[in-house]
């Protein structure tokens, strides 16, 4: 195996220095446009956006270190870019439909203190990954939320329900959630980890919501803000 062939090749001073120019001036180009674009951090990015910015990356990246690809046609498909994301913006600023194409709608999570099942259908819905986003929001089960929303960014809106009127729900704590269990053999409240329906049980039986049989004790705590 030839490490120096590897790792080396034919890289001389002159064209590291080369390399290193290429790479700040696209760096900086990225920058501009990203800028030019409006967003203020990935955050606020939806799909859309995202496969531009990959699209974006894809057009800086070789002429980043090819002494064979010049900057100018790169800048020109910056340009092109630029101009089909200000393009489809417009459009979809003036077409819901075109914006719901391009950007998605939001999905709701939750309801009435339980998941909905649409998110049964939605593969790229992650329940520990929204677990961590409810603890960051400093909600501790499923009860106290009234409505929740993935929005088209990525971003979480929760609606709380009043200290009044929060439910026993299921619990999102790690310890109270690893008690799930599939035999019942106390009487009690419990959740179904999968919808979140509060029932209660004295065995083991199948959710009559979603069907499945996996419960843990549900706790009806107010929500600390």
């Amino acid at each position: 195996m030839d490490w120096h062939t590897i790792f080396i090749n034919d890289l001389d001073l002159p064209y590291a220095l080369e390399i290193a120019i290429r790479t700040v001036l696209m760096f900086l180009f990225v920058l501009l446009l990203l800028r030019l674009s409006g967003k203020k951090g990935v955050r606020q990015l939806t799909i859309f956006e995202v496969a531009i910015i990959i699209a974006l990356g894809s057009a800086a990246g070789d002429p980043m270190f090819n002494k064979d690809m010049a900057i100018l046609p790169s800048l020109l498909v910056f340009a092109l870019i630029l101009g089909v994301y200000r393009l489809l913006t417009y459009f979809a600023a003036r077409n819901e439909k075109i914006e719901s194409l391009l950007e998605g709608d939001p999905m709701y999570i939750i309801e009435d203190g339980m998941f909905t099942m649409e998110e049964e259908s939605h593969k790229a819905f992650a329940k520990d990954e929204f677990f961590a986003e409810m603890r960051a929001a400093s909600i501790e089960h499923v009860g106290q939320v009234r409505i929740a929303l993935l929005e088209t960014n990525g971003q979480v809106s929760f609606y709380y329900y009043s200290d009044e009127d929060v439910r026993p729900g299921l619990p999102v704590l790690p310890k109270p959630y690893s008690e799930r269990t599939k035999h019942i053999v106390k009487r009690g409240a419990y959740a179904c980890t999968f919808c979140g329906k509060v029932s209660k049980l004295s065995k083991a039986t199948a959710c009559d919501r979603c069907g499945h049989e996996e419960w843990v004790p549900a706790i009806d705590t107010r929500r600390l803000a």
